[in-house]
């Protein structure tokens, strides 16, 4: 029996609704059910939430906490201006922010994703990409960890990615990797405030302190009006 809900408290009852929209859970305790998630369960998520699905699961998470996106901006920001816009760029890539990727039953996010433009000539106007990327870039959070780390490298590695880059702002590294005949190799790590250079951008000498502000003092609400957090 799916739960009836007629009343809303805010998020709590949006996503009480979205629950009950998307059907995947039993109110009854003990006796739930599950079914493979669909496209339809994506368009569902609330707008606060970020929506994948993976090996039929369906994942939702809100969105992340400001050391991701400062990463994650400053990142895609230099690549896309070194290798697609810039004057003396190369325009050898395509780099794509947050694109939807679909291999067959599963829909991944990265955060940033790039495709050599010899693979992909032109940007085509579509919701959703089926081509594989030659490169992705997932920035870790607490949430989304062990998902980027495992599952989600395993199906990149499935569908032919080059490289994966995993950004972790806390611990300020950098790590890569290659796929070599169908596993990831380790290229490297690279920590704090180096200056590197990385497959597949090696043409570009990487400041890693730029990904990481100084951290900004954490207030409680209400403190002089306003309110600072991760």
């Amino acid at each position: 029996m799916l739960l009836q809900v007629g009343f809303h408290l805010g998020r709590a009852g949006r996503m009480m609704e979205w629950w009950e929209a998307v059907g995947l859970g039993s109110s009854k305790m003990g006796n739930e059910t599950k079914r493979p998630a669909t496209y339809d369960d994506l368009v569902a998520l609330p707008e606060n939430m970020v929506g994948q699905i993976v090996d039929g699961e369906l994942i939702a998470q809100p969105r992340p906490a400001s050391p991701h996106a400062v990463a994650h901006s400053v990142l895609g920001g230099l690549l896309l201006a070194h290798f697609q816009v810039g004057q003396r760029s190369p325009a050898g890539w395509w780099i794509v922010y947050e694109p939807e990727l679909h291999f067959a039953q599963d829909v991944l996010v990265p955060d940033i994703a790039g495709w050599r433009r010899e693979r992909m000539p032109m940007m085509r106007h579509v919701p959703f990409f089926t081509l594989a990327p030659d490169w992705v870039c997932e920035v870790l959070s607490p949430s989304t960890r062990n998902l980027d780390r495992n599952r989600k490298r395993e199906i990149y590695a499935r569908e032919g990615v080059g490289h994966v880059w995993l950004v972790d702002p806390a611990a300020r590294t950098l790590e890569s990797f290659a796929l070599r005949n169908g596993d990831w190799v380790p290229l490297g790590q690279y920590f704090g405030i180096e200056r590197v250079r990385v497959a597949p951008f090696e043409e570009l000498e990487l400041d890693l302190a730029l990904l990481w502000p100084p951290e900004l003092e954490v207030r409680e609400p209400g403190e002089d009006g306003a309110l600072y957090g991760e």
